[in-house]
C-alpha cells in the first residue's frame, strides 16, 4: 500500500479506497483480517488516527466488521450495501421498497387500487361533507374523533370479543405511526427490546433510533419460541416485546393459542408490556384468526391496528389501545408526533363502520386474495424441484421461501430485478446474521393472477441457471 502525502485526498480516505478496491476486486477475500491499526499506521508512517477513520468508514459502509480484542475482517460479499445498485438493501432495511417502473411487485403488502371500495367511501366522504360542513376539517380531538373512537370499541368487541372502552382508544395514522408513539414513551436509551427474529424492519429502525438494546427471539412455526423468551427475560428486563401475532411479518406465521395464553402469562410474571403488531389478522383464508388483545386481561397489551393495508393505504388511518397507566404520556407522544390525524377521514371512515361497509368490504378482498394466494402456491410448489421450502400460511398477504444453501437471497434479488420482479431479500427483517438468513418474501397484493404465473417462470429460470452453474460434473458414460 502507498499513500501520497502531496495530493488534496486525506490519507484516511486514500486507506479507505486502496482497501475498498482490493475487497471488490476479490484480492481481499470474505473472512481475511487487516493489518492492526499499530502496525499500519507504523508501516505507512502516519498518526494511528488515520488508520482508525479509514477502518470506520469501511466498518460503515459494509466492507468490513471488527471483533472486540480480535481485529477487523472483511465482510462476506453480499453483506457489502454497495454491491447493490442503489443501496436497495440499505433502503429495504429503513422500510422503502425501490421499485423500478417496469418491474412487478412481489415486494408490496398494499392492495391494488383496482379493490379499493372507492363508490362507498366516496358516499361517506359527501355524506360528511353534507352533515358536518367545515366542521369536517377543524381539528379533532387528540386522542381521535370521539364517535369513530366509539365505532372502533364496537369493532373490536363484534369481531374480536375485546372489551375495551373509547377512552382507552387513540386514533392514529396508520400502524407505523403507533409503533413511533410507544417507542417514544416507552422506550429510553439503553433499555431492552425483545423482538421476533426475523421481525419488521421499520420497527426495528423506530428502536434504534432511541439508541434500545435489541434482542431477537427466534420465531417458530407457531409463534415465538418461549424457551429462548423466558431464558432472557430471566437474564434482562425488557420494556416490551414487540410481536405480531397472526400472519406474521415476513414469515406469515400464527401463533397458537397456548402460546398466546402462556405470552400473557409472562407479561404478568416479568412486568413487561406487549406491542401487538395487528394488519392482516381479518386476511384469514380458512379458520378465523384472533388477535392476542382477546385475551389481554390484565391489560399489558398495547394493540396496534392499520386499517390501510386493506382498505387504501394513503387513508393512512389506524389506532391503537393503550393501557390507562400509560395513556397521558402516549397523549403527549401523539401530540408533539402530528396534532392529530386527519379529522375528515377519521368522520367518513366511522360511517364506514357503522353501516356495515367494512364487513362487505373484507368479504370481497378475501375472495379476491384467495384466488391470487392459491395461484401463488400451486406456482411456487412447482419450484420445490430446486430445492426451496415454505409453509403454507392459509392467509395474509405474502408467502416465506427458503432457499438452498448455495444460493444467496441478495444475488438472486438483483438477477430477478434485472429480468422485471422485485422481492425483499429475508435478510433485512434479521437482527443479526448469526442464524441461516437465505430467505425472501413473495408478496401478493399489489399483483395479478397472470402476472404471479409468468413472473413466477422469471424467477423460475433464476433458479434453473444458478442450478446448472453449480453442477460442474456430470456422470460419463
Amino acid at each position: 500500500m502507498k499513500i501520497d502525502k502531496n495530493l488534496d485526498t486525506p490519507l484516511y480516505i486514500q486507506v479507505y479506497n486502496y482497501i475498498r478496491n482490493k475487497i471488490e476486486n476479490n484480492e481481499l477475500k470474505e473472512g481475511d483480517k487487516l493489518p492492526s491499526i499499530r502496525n499500519l499506521s507504523k508501516q505507512l508512517g502516519v498518526n494511528n488516527i488515520t488508520i482508525v477513520n479509514a477502518y470506520k468508514l469501511l466498518e460503515q459502509d459494509r466492507y468490513v466488521y471488527s471483533v472486540k480484542g480480535s481485529g477487523t475482517y472483511v465482510r462476506k460479499k453480499y453483506d457489502i450495501v454497495t454491491y447493490m445498485e442503489d443501496g436497495d438493501i440499505e433502503l429495504m432495511t429503513s422500510g422503502v421498497l425501490p421499485i423500478s417502473k417496469d418491474s412487478i411487485n412481489f415486494s408490496s403488502v398494499s392492495p391494488t387500487p383496482e379493490i379499493f371500495p372507492i363508490e362507498e367511501f366516496k358516499e361517506t366522504l359527501i355524506e360528511v361533507l353534507d352533515r358536518d360542513k367545515g366542521n369536517a376539517f377543524t381539528y379533532p380531538e387528540i386522542t381521535g374523533y370521539e364517535p369513530f373512537r366509539e365505532s372502533i370499541s364496537y369493532f373490536l368487541y363484534e369481531n374480536y370479543n375485546i372489551n375495551v372502552n373509547k377512552e382507552q382508544i387513540l386514533v392514529i395514522s396508520g400502524g407505523q405511526q403507533g409503533i413511533d408513539i410507544i417507542t417514544k414513551t416507552l422506550v429510553n436509551q439503553g433499555d431492552y427490546i425483545f423482538v421476533e427474529n426475523p421481525t419488521y424492519s421499520a420497527a426495528l429502525s423506530a428502536f434504534k433510533s432511541r439508541r434500545a438494546k435489541i434482542i431477537g427471539i427466534p420465531i417458530l412455526r407457531d409463534g415465538i419460541d418461549l424457551d429462548v423468551l423466558e431464558n432472557h427475560l430471566k437474564r434482562f428486563n425488557p420494556k416490551v416485546l414487540y410481536m405480531m401475532t397472526n400472519y406474521h411479518s415476513p414469515t406469515t406465521y400464527s401463533y397458537s393459542e397456548e402460546k398466546k395464553k402462556r405470552l400473557i402469562e409472562l407479561s404478568n410474571k416479568y412486568n413487561f408490556y406487549i406491542i401487538e403488531d395487528d394488519f392482516l389478522t381479518d386476511l384469514s383464508y380458512e379458520d378465523k384468526k384472533i388477535p392476542l388483545k382477546t385475551m389481554d386481561n390484565l391489560d399489558t397489551v398495547i394493540y396496534i391496528k392499520s386499517f390501510s393495508k386493506i382498505f387504501m393505504p394513503g387513508v393512512r388511518i389506524g389506532f391503537m389501545t393503550v393501557p390507562k397507566s400509560l395513556f397521558p404520556s402516549v397523549i403527549k407522544a401523539k401530540h408533539t408526533t402530528d396534532i392529530s390525524s386527519s379529522g375528515f377521514f377519521q368522520r367518513a371512515f366511522d360511517l364506514f363502520l357503522r353501516k356495515g361497509l367494512w364487513k362487505k368490504h373484507i368479504e370481497t378482498i378475501k375472495r379476491v386474495y384467495d384466488d391470487k394466494y392459491n395461484t401463488m402456491v400451486k406456482e411456487l410448489n412447482r419450484l420445490s424441484k430446486y430445492g426451496i421450502s415454505f409453509a403454507e400460511p392459509k392467509g395474509g398477504l405474502s408467502i416465506w421461501i427458503r432457499l438452498p444453501e448455495d444460493i444467496d437471497s441478495v444475488e438472486l434479488y438483483k438477477e430477478c430485478t434485472e429480468n422485471g420482479i422485485s422481492f425483499v431479500p429475508g435478510k433485512i427483517f434479521f437482527t443479526d446474521d448469526d442464524i441461516y438468513t437465505n430467505y425472501i418474501r413473495l408478496s401478493f397484493g399489489a399483483v395479478s393472477k397472470e402476472e404471479i404465473v409468468k413472473r413466477i417462470q422469471i424467477l423460475e429460470n433464476s433458479l434453473r441457471k444458478k442450478q446448472e452453474k453449480d453442477n460442474k460434473y456430470l456422470p460419463f458414460i
